[in-house]
């Protein structure tokens, strides 16, 4: 399954609310293995962003429509990277003329 990246910012919602944090991540986990998907991770990170995940998931569709579902919620601001491991990238390289 493909791997994807995202990256969390809180919004005025997301912050005010911060005690149901925990609670939210436990339901947004279980949503996204409801469609399909593995979480990996998930971290709290300080600088530019406050959350980060990774996970898998069964294709680009979901993974951008669990996004939007998080986003229309009005907690978060998602930005979402789709990530190749080392030796997909080492495979596309190799394939260059």
């Amino acid at each position: 399954m493909p791997t994807y990246i995202t990256l969390y910012k809180f919004t005025d919602q997301g912050i005010k609310n911060i005690k149901e944090i925990p609670q939210r991540i436990a339901d947004a986990i279980k949503g996204y293995e409801e469609m399909g998907g593995k979480v990996i991770g998930v971290y709290a990170v300080m600088g530019e962003y406050d959350i980060v995940a990774i996970g898998e998931g069964p294709s680009d569709e979901i993974a951008m429509t669990f996004a939007l579902a998080l986003g229309s919620q009005g907690n978060v601001r998602t930005t979402t990277l789709k990530a190749f491991t080392k030796e997909e990238f080492v495979g596309m390289i190799n394939k260059l003329p």
